[in-house]
């Protein structure tokens, strides 16, 4: 499952969001996974913008366009455009920072009403304690979380293809939800709790 270098060549293009309140980190999962970099003093982002990067998933090349966007209320007017085609997203959350967490539901509710049912969604968090689940400060799991969700798309993407006859590089995975709980239930991530105060 390792980096695959060359950007032109691929066999499966699936675009993925970050999403989740601003501040939480999302720009530093996307660079530490993208470019393998992370900067300690980054700023909001404004408005939208993208990064690539193509992993080995099986014999087969998967390239992910990882979109990210300011958290902000005010870019709400970005929201349809910025989830259109999107068939994977990483909903991240900050433990340190109890309401980034409450906020989950919300983001979630934006994902069910802007992209295709279908789309494979990982819940992701981001801590600064000693026992951590995914950093990009330490790239601590970042590859694995991201590396997850685009296996989880390839599946279900080439699952449906050889099923149905689809255009595997057009098709959208059959709803799949990864630590989530169901579609309109996240009362299963509330009752597992999170940083209890």
């Amino acid at each position: 499952m390792g980096a695959y270098k060359s950007e032109d060549d691929y066999d499966y293009l699936f675009k993925v969001v970050l999403t989740g309140d601003s501040g939480v980190g999302k720009s530093n999962l996307l660079s530490r996974f993208t470019k393998n970099d992370f900067s300690h003093d980054s700023r909001s982002t404004i408005g939208v913008e993208f990064a690539t990067r193509s992993i080995k998933v099986d014999d087969k090349i998967v390239k992910a366009q990882i979109w990210d966007t300011a958290g902000q209320e005010r870019y709400r007017a970005i929201t349809s455009a910025y989830y259109r085609g999107a068939v994977g997203a990483l909903l991240v959350y900050d433990v340190t920072r109890h309401v980034t967490f409450e906020n989950v539901e919300r983001w979630l509710k934006e994902l069910r009403n802007h992209t295709d049912a279908n789309i494979v969604i990982m819940l992701v968090e981001r801590e600064n304690t000693f026992f951590m689940e995914t950093s990009a400060l330490e790239a601590l799991n970042v590859e694995s979380a991201f590396t997850e969700v685009l296996t989880q798309i390839y599946r279900v993407v080439s699952k449906n293809a050889l099923e149905g006859g689809v255009d595997p590089t057009t098709a959208l995975p059959k709803g799949q939800v990864i630590n989530v709980g169901s579609r309109d239930d996240v009362s299963a991530v509330k009752k597992a709790g999170c940083c209890s105060t």
